[in-house]
This record gives C-alpha cells, sequence and structure tokens, in this order.
C-alpha cells in the first residue's frame, strides 16, 4: 500500500513546523523551533509519556556527557532538566585526562519525565496534540504535512521525525512478541510505508531493556554501595549548584550459575533461535550476549540504580535480556543479593524500522524530498543524548531554511554533535545502532566538556536559542580566563629559600631562575590549585575559568599538535563538492567509490575522504578533478 498522501490544497492552519514525537529528540526539536520564534506543533502519541526514559533513567557517560554539555551551550533543555531532577551524579574518568572526562547522573525519571512535560506545555509558540501520525502529506515535491491514524491532517512548512523505537516496532519476550512501540505503548505501522514511497531505504534495527526489580526484595547487605560526588558538577553551565538530595547505587555481579541459567537457555533467546535477525548496539550487549562473546568471563558487574526518590522500582542496569520470564527469574535470582528479587516488569527485546542515514544532508533533511528531516533513532543512532542532539541541530536547520538563511553543520573540529552526524550522513551505522564515544572525536582535546560554552554558545546566541544571560556569562568567563592566563605569566617566584621549602612541601623540583607560575603549571605534579601558596588571590578563581587556565598551560603542546592537524583537516573541508557533480565521468575511480559518492553525495573533499572505502588514491583522482574543473 502507498502510504504517501498527495494534497492540492491546504486543511487549515498552516504550522511553520511539525514535531514528529516527544521523546528526546522531539522535545529538543519542539522548544528549539518555537523558542526562535516560529510557530510549531508537537505530535506524539501519548501527552503522558513525553520526556519518558524508556530505557535506563539517566543522562550523560562518555562521549555522552559531551553531547549534552554542547546541547546546553547552543540553548537546549536536557542539562537543565537533569540539573534539577537528578538523584546521583558522577564525574567518569576522574584519573585520565581533561578530554575524555566525562559527566553522569542518575535521573529521577518520573520527575524528569514532568518536568519536560511542564516545560514543553508552558513554552510559547509551541503546541501539543495526541495523535499517531501513520502517513505524510506531499505537495510539489515537499513534505507539507501529516495525517494522524483518525484522519486528521496537520500542515506544515516543515516537519521533523522523531519517532524513536516506534516504527513498526515488535517486543521480543522469549518466543512471545507483540507489535509495541515500547512496553505499554502502540507502535506507528502506517509512516513507513510512506518514508518507502518517498524512496527512502528502510532497515530494522534491535535495542533492549533490563526487567526492573522491587527494591523491597533486594539484599542490600550484601552489595557494595556506590555513591556519588561530594560536590556534584552541573551539567547546565547556567546551573550554580545541585540542591537535591542524592541517593546511592550499589553494584553486584554475575556469577557461573547465572551464566550456566544463560547458556541453558540460550536457544529460547529471540536473538539466537533466529526469530530476531537485526543487530544491537554493539557497545550495550544484551547479558545473553555478553555470556557467549566473552565466555572466559566468570561474571560481570551489575548497576542496580533506583528509578526515584518515590517508587520501589530499581533498574539493574548490565543484565538486558529478552530471554523468557522464568529465566529472566532465575537469573536474577542466582545473582548475589538478588536471591528474593521480583521483578516488577520483564526485560525485553524491540526491534524497529530506521532510514539508513546516508540518505541525509548534514542539516539532516532527506535528500529523496524536501522539508522532512529526521532525528533521533530512526537515523540509526542510540541513546538519549544522541537523539536530543539529533532534534535540536534538525530544528535550527529548519529553522534556518524557513528563514532563508544559510545552515548550521557543525565541523569535526567544532563539537561532538558535529562528529555525530557527520558519521551518520558520511558513514552510516554499518548495520547497528550508532553511541557516541570519545575515541570517534579526532581532535577530542579541543572538545573537552569544560569548554562547550566557549565553543558553541556564541553560535548559539547569533541564530537566537542560546538566551542573552548566557552569551553575556559566557562571554565574562572568556575576559576572566584571558586575564588569568596573563596574570599566571607575568607573576614570577624568585628562587628563594622559602619558595624552595614550599616546592619541597609539594614535592616537585626547586627552581634555580625567576619562574613565571605558568611554566610552574607545566608540571605534572603541580595543579592549579597549589599556586595559592605562592599568589593567595588564586585561591580566589571559580573553578571553571581556573580549569580552562590550567587545561590550556598544562597540555599546550598536545593542544597545539591538535591544532596542526586541525589545519590539515579544514584544507580537505575548505575544497567544496558540487551537489551536481556527475561522479561516474571521473576517469581513475572504480565503480564502486564512485556509486559510494553518488550515494552520499559529500559536501566536500574531506567528507569524501571520510566515506568507507574511498581511497586516499581515489581522493587524488577527485582533487585533481575538480582542481581542473574549477580552472575552468
Amino acid at each position: 500500500m502507498f502510504h504517501v498522501k498527495q494534497s492540492d490544497k491546504g486543511k487549515g492552519k498552516i504550522y511553520d513546523i511539525i514535531v514528529v514525537g516527544a521523546g528526546h529528540a522531539g522535545i529538543e526539536a519542539s522548544l528549539a523551533a518555537a523558542r526562535m520564534g516560529f510557530d510549531t506543533l508537537m505530535l506524539t502519541l501519548n501527552l503522558d509519556h513525553i520526556g519518558q526514559m524508556s530505557c535506563n533513567p539517566a543522562i550523560g557517560g562518555i562521549g555522552k556527557g559531551h553531547l549534552v554539555k554542547e546541547i546546553d551551550a547552543l540553548g537546549g533543555e536536557m542539562a537543565r532538566a537533569i540539573d534539577e531532577t537528578g538523584i546521583q551524579f558522577r564525574m567518569l574518568n576522574t584519573k585520565k585526562g581533561p578530554a575524555v572526562r566525562a559527566s553522569r547522573a542518575q535521573a529521577d525519571k518520573a520527575l524528569y519525565r514532568q518536568r519536560m512535560k511542564r516545560v514543553v506545555e508552558n513554552c510559547e509558540n509551541l503546541t501539543l496534540k495526541q495523535g499517531s501520525v501513520e502517513a505524510l502529506v506531499c505537495r510539489d515535491g515537499r513534505v507539507a504535512g501529516v495525517e494522524t491514524q483518525i484522519g486528521e491532517v496537520f500542515e506544515a512548512k516543515k516537519t521533523i521525525l522523531t519517532t524513536g523505537t516506534f516504527l513498526q516496532g515488535v517486543i521480543h519476550v522469549g518466543d512471545r512478541n507483540f507489535s509495541a512501540g515500547r512496553a505499554g505503548d502502540f507502535a506507528a505501522q502506517g509512516l513507513s510505508g510512506s518514508l518507502n514511497g518517498l524512496g527512502l531505504r528502510l532497515g530494522r534495527l534491535k535495542t533492549g531493556t533490563c526487567p526492573r526489580l522491587n527494591a523491597h526484595t533486594i539484599d542490600y547487605s550484601k552489595l557494595s554501595v556506590q555513591y556519588g560526588d561530594e560536590n556534584p558538577i552541573p551539567f547546565s553551565f547556567g546551573t550554580e549548584r545541585i540542591e537535591q538530595r542524592q541517593i546511592p547505587c550499589h553494584i553486584t555481579y554475575t556469577n557461573p550459575k547465572t551464566h550456566e541459567i544463560i547458556q541453558a537457555a540460550i536457544h529460547r533467546s529471540p536473538m539466537y533461535s533466529g526469530v530476531i535477525k537485526s543487530r544491537g548496539p554493539r557497545y550495550c550487549p544484551s547479558i545473553e550476549d555478553k555470556v557467549v562473546r566473552f565466555a572466559d568471563k566468570q561474571r560481570h558487574q551489575i548497576f542496580l540504580e533506583p528509578e526515584g526518590y518515590d517508587t520501589v522500582e530499581v533498574y539493574p542496569n548490565g543484565i538486558s535480556t529478552s530471554l523468557p520470564l522464568d529465566v529472566q527469574v532465575d537469573l536474577v535470582h542466582s545473582i548475589e543479593g538478588l536471591e528474593e528479587a521480583e521483578i516488577m516488569r520483564p526485560g525485553y527485546a524491540i526491534e524497529y524500522d530506521y532510514v539508513e542515514p546516508t540518505q541525509l544532508k548534514p542539516t539532516l533533511e532527506t535528500k529523496a524530498i524536501d522539508s522532512l528531516y529526521l532525528a533521533g533513532q530512526i537515523n540509526g543512532t542510540t541513546g538519549y543524548e544522541e537523539a536530543a542532539s539529533q532534534g535540536l541541530m534538525a530544528a535550527i536547520n529548519a529553522v534556518l531554511s524557513i528563514r532563508g538563511e544559510e545552515p548550521l553543520v557543525l565541523s569535526r573540529d567544532q563539537a561532538y554533535i558535529g562528529v555525530l552526524i557527520d558519521d551518520l550522513v558520511t558513514k552510516g551505522t554499518d548495520g547497528e545502532p550508532y553511541r557516541m564515544f570519545t575515541s570517534r572525536a579526532e581532535y577530542r582535546l579541543l572538545l573537552r566538556e569544560d569548554n562547550a560554552d566557549l565553543r558553541l554558545t556564541e553560535l548559539g546566541y547569533r541564530i537566537g536559542l542560546a538566551t542573552p544571560e548566557a552569551h553575556k556569562r559566557t562571554a565574562g568567563k572568556q575576559l576572566r580566563i584571558n586575564e588569568l592566563a596573563e596574570k599566571l605569566e607575568s607573576t614570577r617566584i624568585n628562587p628563594s629559600r622559602s619558595v624552595q621549602a614550599r616546592l619541597d612541601t609539594l614535592k616537585t623540583a626547586p627552581i634555580r631562575n625567576i619562574t613565571p607560575l605558568a611554566q610552574l603549571l607545566r608540571r605534572p605534579e603541580i595543579a592549579f590549585a597549589d599556586l595559592a601558596v605562592f599568589c593567595p588571590e588564586l585561591a580566589d578563581v571559580p573553578a571553571d575559568v581556573a580549569l580552562q587556565a590550567e587545561v590550556s598551560i598544562k597540555y599546550s603542546g598536545y593542544v597545539e599538535r591538535q591544532a596542526q592537524g586541525l589545519k590539515r583537516f579544514q584544507k580537505m573541508e575548505n575544497v567544496s563538492l558540487p551537489d551536481d557533480l556527475d561522479y561516474g565521468k571521473i576517469n581513475g575511480l572504480s565503480r564502486e567509490i564512485k556509486e559510494k559518492l553518488t550515494h552520499v553525495r559529500p559536501r566536500s573533499l574531506g567528507q569524501a575522504y571520510r566515506i568507507s572505502g574511498v581511497t586516499p588514491a581515489a581522493i587524488s583522482v577527485l582533487s585533481l578533478y575538480v582542481y581542473k574543473m574549477k580552472a575552468g
């Protein structure tokens, strides 16, 4: 059945932007479009599930925390939401370099959802409606709106789909399966047909979740306690401090008995029986996957994460599964501390449709048809943070297009969001859900969590999304950083007896000449806080300003090397490729490479270089061809 509705006339009010979906991508897209002054409609299957955390109740993590900070710097909502509803905050990788340190926080699942619902309901220029979108409305070669299951038609200049796992979603628990977008919600059945009708290629992906346990039935006396940070660092640059009470998580492990139970029932897992043919996230595997792939490991860690202040539900992070319920009960009861644990909700796997993201422009608009943007799991990603980043950028670019302005495409050297989107539209997903890691960013020392505001707030302010207050705050921070850097260079210490004694106390070598504090700070064993013994007023420097000065001075050599690599990268990025370039006519390229270039249609020579399978020799041929073409 062909599900694209052709329309010759309007049905009433025409919105500027329609956002389909109210998950993390849909929230950021809707708020961004409305806050930039455009009449926006958010359509969702269930208005009570706005901001629902379908999987673990947490925000951030390695690479993901960077995305949340960047969303905040541009003017998005996620960081402020977790700051207000987080129940345990932790900074990860604190013993490693600043580039890979990452923020993570457990959320009160209900409070997070309630807060997001309140924010979108009270946002100016934003209308909310409940409905199941089953078809796209097309007119004059562009998507002009949507039609719901009951025949309502809503029209708009731009449409953004943020459908999550709802496109023909199927839940699996053992040999039982049923249609659902997630547990408790209907799937969207017709929209995949609309996308197919537009010529977009769809595939199937799989993800999963853990059973939820009753905290009253867990023996916490047998478990290790994991507390949050004593002085939690907020996600949002606008949050001064975390005020709410923090609560602990607990740690336990699987064991050989657990693994025996899983191995004995592996034929009953839909992943291994052949019922599920699609691939799940490589870096967040199910417990049965871990037991099979890492057969030599005697145990796997499980974090017992409370889902909120006022609920007994606990998320056992580490045992995502689609095994039958009776097996889930046995494997849970085999784990220390969980011998009597009651499963309140079973774990499950879910399969769903996605659109191969190489069919998107870097703006997240589809190449096949104008005015249709895709964001989140529909593009093959996994994770709340990846979805929110795409929703934000899709809305920004939809608004800029309506304004008739140039799109905002963040480059790989500007933001993790730039890395994320460039990876998707250039390389695709390789058949498995895409997850962000710091290792994916070539310039990660330049793209730290702590400097996201310095990198992106000016951009967010310029397009009308970041607030004047955020812009002023960031400009003031940059000024203080510059002043501090000058002070550290100009403040010098003499090799006097008292100075040498203080250096000895800090367990660092004596100095021989008059030495700037900046030079002293370059020593690995010296931290910024140590400098206060030589210059007491440095003790009053704000922590975020001190961190910027310390990183820029201590890691200046590494930063400079990355900056040199960045120059080479930008040289290739600056060689633009015409949208209508006929790669079939370029001699010296293999047929396979011509097909890949034609499919992706890279914006620049740099993007062409990042396409999987495009060789350096092919780039040389392409570079010479473009040079000759531009030379006339």
